[in-house]
């Protein structure tokens, strides 16, 4: 068994197509209407979708699960971040964890939990 991919619920599917390109490079795969996949195997799908599929109301910001990316030059990372998105939601700015990986948390446009942290 392999794992293909990780899908996560978005409001409107065009920006957030953008959102993860501009931020993480992630480009168009493949789109089938409602739900796009993403390089990475990052899987966009609409919010009304999800919905009638579930029966039950998304929950944005729950905490429960994140998505996690690498980078090395995580300053010029969070120096993009702001100037793309400035009025994005952080759970935690750019900080250094005791074990010295330097972390930063914040919401996607749905309030999908992501951290970007440099290698360890």
């Amino acid at each position: 068994m392999k794992l293909r991919n990780i899908l996560i619920v978005v409001k409107d599917i065009e920006k957030s197509k953008q959102f993860y390109h501009d931020l993480f490079g992630l480009d168009l795969v493949l789109d089938n209407d409602g739900n796009m996949i993403l390089t990475e195997g990052l899987v966009l799908q609409d919010e009304k979708i999800w919905r009638e599929f579930l029966g039950k109301d998304i929950v944005p910001e729950i905490n429960s699960c994140e998505l996690y990316f690498e980078e090395r030059d995580i300053v010029a990372f969070v120096e993009k971040l702001e100037r793309l998105y400035p009025n994005i939601k952080y759970v935690n700015k750019l900080m250094e964890h005791s074990w010295g990986q330097k972390v930063v948390r914040f919401y996607d446009l749905d309030g999908n939990l992501i951290e970007v942290g440099t290698p360890v």
